[in-house]
């Protein structure tokens, strides 16, 4: 059984997902194509095959490069030398594996891609604005869809959308607990994602000055410039866990992994949205404050928030995280692909 992932670049939610559900897929062939996984290296376990691509944007040699409206895609360059030879690299792997399926997480033009090579694919959803044609056109020919989180946390979609979706509940790199962290102490924790943040020196300064009885620990990569006594920089940690779970509250941007690694811990959460395409964050922020789950403040905000009162109100909550995350759902959506690989895949 040969299954294969696309995963794309931006940020790191789409690998750690990727390898979460792979960790399930017992006895599989797994095949991880995508740009920059070579610098991940470490993470993905020797037995899953690695195909880098190269970046389809812009490089100096691309002098007559044409950028235009598109109709049916969002993204397709013309005169892109990286766009020709990732296309050729993974049209190449599709033909040498012909009972292949493709999961996609995520690309419309890489799904679409597969599809023109008669290889099925599993489309990895996420939230936002997607009702545009690209996606359903994606999401039409698919022949499945995988949300990575609990139908709850789903948007206002079209129900054939939803009854095409199987949905596993969340799930991230921590198992569920109790959160047992003291309020008392007023630690904070403030995650920082690579997928692009405008958490930076100006707001940990608003931060320092304005709750100077909190004690905040920022994990990620920040370029401060500063240096404050009650702030304290952590940088990149491969296991936040023990600094994350004596913090009573959780700053951080509405990122999957964010979201998901929050629920797993049973966070008070304050959930800063970021612009992304098709407004990502934005929907899944409203989503989660809608359940009582976290405080929304939108990233065009936070310079004129009270940080003093918003820690104080967040503290006044007990967010009930539970049900939204489960221990099994990798798993679930492990054996959710195997299953679908099986149906069609019948005579192997």
């Amino acid at each position: 059984m040969r299954i294969a992932f696309y995963v794309h670049h931006h940020g790191s939610g789409h690998l750690m997902r990727c390898l979460a559900i792979a960790a399930g897929l017992d006895e599989c062939e797994i095949t991880f194509l995508g740009s920059g996984l070579e610098k991940h290296k470490s993470l993905i376990p020797n037995s899953i095959e690695v195909i880098e691509l190269p970046m389809d944007t812009p490089g100096k040699e691309d002098t007559n490069r044409v950028s235009s409206s598109l109709e049916g895609l969002h993204y397709a360059p013309l005169n892109i030398s990286g766009q020709l030879q990732r296309v050729a690299i993974i049209t190449h792997f599709l033909a040498s594996h012909p009972r292949l399926l493709l999961i996609v997480d995520v690309s419309v033009e890489i799904a679409m891609l597969a599809r023109l090579c008669g290889v099925p694919t599993v489309i990895v959803r996420q939230h936002g604005q997607r009702n545009d044609l690209p996606h359903h056109i994606c999401y039409r020919n698919a022949a499945g869809l995988l949300a990575p989180y609990d139908g709850r946390m789903a948007g206002h979609e079209p129900k054939w959308i939803k009854q095409k979706t199987f949905y596993t509940g969340g799930f991230s790199r921590f198992s569920p607990r109790e959160d047992l962290s003291d309020p008392g102490q007023r630690q904070v924790a403030v995650l920082i994602g690579s997928g692009g943040t405008t958490m930076k020196g100006a707001f940990f300064a608003k931060l320092s000055s304005q709750c100077p009885s909190w004690t905040f620990h920022v994990i990620g990569d920040t370029d401060t410039g500063n240096d404050f006594s009650n702030v304290h920089f952590h940088g990149r940690m491969d296991d936040p866990s023990a600094v994350l779970e004596r913090c009573c509250i959780v700053i951080g941007n509405a990122g999957h992994n964010t979201v998901m690694e929050c629920a797993s811990l049973n966070k008070r959460f304050i959930a800063i949205s970021e612009e992304r395409p098709f407004k990502e964050q934005l929907q899944k922020a409203e989503i989660i404050e809608s359940l009582s789950l976290a405080i929304h403040i939108p990233a065009t905000q936070i310079a004129g928030t009270d940080w003093k009162s918003l820690l104080k109100k967040s503290l006044s909550t007990r967010p009930a995280w539970g049900g939204l995350v489960n221990p099994d759902s990798a798993k679930k959506a492990a054996v959710y692909l195997m299953d679908s690989y099986r149906k069609l895949f019948k005579k192997l």
